[in-house]
């Protein structure tokens, strides 16, 4: 959108040109009309329920759910203002319960006295613990207020059941380099600047979906070079924090494409989601924990050399750190990619797992219990073992599952384990089985 962004300003005016305020010029430029409105079509095409409760004045109780710059304040502010409401805007952050009980308080104040609605934007929702997401509750039921909370969150994670019960989720998305560029070029008319084509393209293709973060580079460019030429905009721009939380959102999404993408044997696709979380700052070691367990999940004995490559890349990891690490892990996502697939080993034991929990757990027979400590030959402990290495091809026909479960079969090799399906005949056959 055009964007929507973040201002404590609740009434911004526009600047004739570059010499005026000197307030952000995000905050300046904000879009004050849903047609000024650059993006969220999914949100906010005609006949769009969203669009339709603004186009209607009639406002209800949200969760503006999206990444930073992707318009929350903005659409609150047009909310309140179709619906000719209040509005009250706190950040979770610097707001506590006493906060919100006045907040409250004058919501009822003008609905008993002027009959007018109280829009409350509460930026962070996220921040609130239970007990002040539960404060909010009776206020929201009896329409005191219309909450509309702002989560970069997943607020199914983060926000209590019982409110999100009471609120609509709009998730709002990043917005295209094709949308940030209609934002940065009326920028740039409005503040009647000069800046060369290749410096806008640049400008909304990195600024990762955010128009906040490519208009505050438009700002300090125009600021420090007057025309901004490609070079401005990179010395301005220079290197974007990615929207990337190591304890958040994006850090499940990004594990879970790495995961997929290496699952579904795309090394390119790998080395991206690899490069996001360490470009992001996720911890590395967190990373080579997931290459070991997909190693085994999803390579299993399809390469068990996979395993190898992927404990020695953690092992790199807790030896060298970053940077150098970085190609550890990298060798190991190249290799894990390649590597033929198989989850019959995960299969197998989630099958053996899921029959014990079922079944129960049955002791084995008693030749295969412990001998090792005295007396237990009078218990009959260990009593008739057949010892495979005294046999011909170390194979023994006696029985190793306990007597309850003999003839259960849990793995089964597919066809990337062909070596050890035409072992596990040969040995099957060996024992007579």
């Amino acid at each position: 959108m055009d964007q929507l962004f973040e201002s404590g300003d609740a009434e911004p005016q526009r600047p004739a040109a570059a010499g005026g305020s000197r307030r952000p010029l995000a905050a300046r430029l904000r879009p004050r009309t849903l047609q000024e409105v650059v993006g969220q079509e999914h949100l906010l095409a005609e006949g769009a329920a969203l669009r339709s409760a603004i186009e209607q004045g009639r406002p209800h109780s949200m969760i503006l759910y999206g990444p930073p710059g992707s318009g929350k304040t903005t659409l609150a502010r047009i909310i309140a203002e179709a619906a000719g409401a209040a509005l009250e805007e706190l950040s979770a952050v610097e707001a506590g319960r006493p906060v919100v009980r006045k907040v409250i308080d004058r919501a009822k104040h003008r609905r008993q006295t002027t009959g007018e609605q109280t829009v409350f934007f509460l930026d962070e929702i996220h921040r609130f613990n239970k007990a002040q997401q539960d404060a909010l509750l009776p206020a929201v039921e009896e329409g005191v207020v219309t909450l509309i909370g702002a989560t970069t969150e997943n607020p199914y994670f983060e926000v209590n059941s019982a409110l999100l019960s009471r609120c609509q989720i709009y998730e709002l998305r990043p917005l295209l380099a094709s949308d940030i560029e209609i934002v940065v070029r009326r920028a740039i008319a409005t503040i009647e600047a000069q800046a060369d084509d290749d410096a806008i393209a640049f400008l909304s293709a990195r600024a990762g979906g955010d128009a906040r973060t490519a208009l505050a580079a438009l700002d300090l460019a125009v600021q420090t070079h007057g025309r901004v030429t490609l070079e401005a905009a990179e010395d301005a721009l220079q290197r974007r924090a990615l929207t990337y939380d190591k304890t958040g959102d994006r850090h499940y999404d990004t594990i879970s494409a790495w995961i997929k993408a290496t699952r579904g044997s795309d090394p390119d696709a790998s080395l991206y989601y690899l490069a996001v979380m360490l470009e992001g700052g996720e911890d590395p070691r967190f990373i080579a924990r997931r290459m070991v367990i997909l190693a085994s999940e999803d390579v299993g004995n399809a390469d068990p050399q996979a395993l190898q490559i992927a404990v020695a890349a953690a092992q790199a990891v807790e030896h060298v750190g970053l940077p150098e690490g970085q190609f550890a892990l990298a060798q190991a996502a190249i290799y894990l990619s390649l590597a033929p697939k198989s989850d019959h080993a995960k299969r197998a034991i989630g099958a053996a797992r899921g029959h014990v929990r079922e079944h129960g757990a049955q002791p084995p027979p008693p030749y295969l219990q412990s001998a090792a400590y005295p007396a237990a030959r009078a218990l009959g402990r260990g009593e008739g073992y057949d010892y495979p290495h005294d046999r011909p091809g170390r194979l023994s026909d006696q029985e190793l599952m306990p007597d309850r479960v003999v003839g259960t079969r849990f793995y089964s090799p597919d066809e990337a384990e062909a070596a050890l399906r035409e072992r596990l005949e040969e040995i099957r056959r060996g024992r007579g089985r």
